[in-house]
């Protein structure tokens, strides 16, 4: 059976820290916000996409709340082996892990008890997923993890403030992933590193739809074109690319 999923009703016991309070707009955004007009089509939307498509992948829509317990249910580890994934992640006690469109929290609130010298951001910009977030903190007691909202095009971190950024099965989903990735890099400390799980297009067998996967020659197109390098290409979960990029010091190109 999936977990039930339940949401404090009260918006203003929920303390999540705004982007737009606490960080003024970067170089690296300002730039791509002014450059922006050319890397985006569009077309006839797909039932499962938005119709805006960002080098040659159109951009699949966002999960909403609805999918909640999707994201909870029981039997995820047996399908997805997400501890062996939170085993293999670039971390040490002492990181500051960045996990971008957390949803529920699945991966951060695993994550959180690793890092007892560091923390974790459990960034969201869905109301309902940041009031879910806030509450399951409070009710695990958890003082390393903090609550960000960001936006469609920015991550909400401070500059050169985190080790790792974690994209669990979101990164398709962003709607600016060229504001979103000159975000994230801008957020990363010098040589911090990215890892992205996206289920693998690659393979039909995998039962997700198909604006909901990448391909990892797809995923590395996108990453090496916004100032990234892939380090680690690790197949080891039965549905999910395991891919851990560097941020390139040189920048975008």
């Amino acid at each position: 059976m999936q977990a039930q999923v339940k949401v404090p009703v009260n918006a203003a016991q929920v303390q999540v820290r705004s982007p737009a309070l606490t960080h003024a707009r970067t170089p690296a955004q300002t730039q791509a916000s002014k450059s922006n007009t050319s890397v985006y089509t569009h077309k006839v939307a797909d039932p499962d996409g938005v119709g805006k498509v960002y080098m040659g992948r159109e951009i699949a829509k966002v999960m909403s709340f609805d999918g909640a317990d999707w994201l909870e249910r029981d039997y995820r580890q047996k399908e997805e082996k997400t501890l062996q994934a939170i085993q293999k992640l670039p971390i040490t006690k002492n990181s500051i892990v960045a996990d971008i469109g957390a949803g529920t929290g699945y991966y951060t609130f695993k994550i959180a008890p690793k890092l007892s010298g560091g923390k974790i951001y459990a960034e969201e910009i869905q109301d309902e997923m940041l009031h879910y977030l806030a509450n399951r903190k409070n009710q695990l007691g958890l003082k390393n993890v903090e609550i960000v909202r960001g936006t469609d095009k920015s991550t909400g971190l401070a500059r050169s403030s985190v080790d790792v950024v974690l994209l669990v099965d979101v990164y398709h989903e962003l709607l600016y992933p060229n504001e979103m990735l000159a975000s994230v890099r801008e957020s990363l400390k010098p040589c911090g590193q990215v890892v992205i799980l996206e289920y693998r297009a690659e393979d039909k067998e995998v039962p997700i739809r198909n604006l909901h996967k990448m391909s990892a020659v797809q995923v590395n197109k996108e990453f090496s074109a916004n100032g990234f390098k892939l380090i680690s290409d690790q197949e080891f979960l039965p549905w999910q690319h395991f891919l851990v990029f560097q941020r390139v010091e040189t920048g975008p190109h």
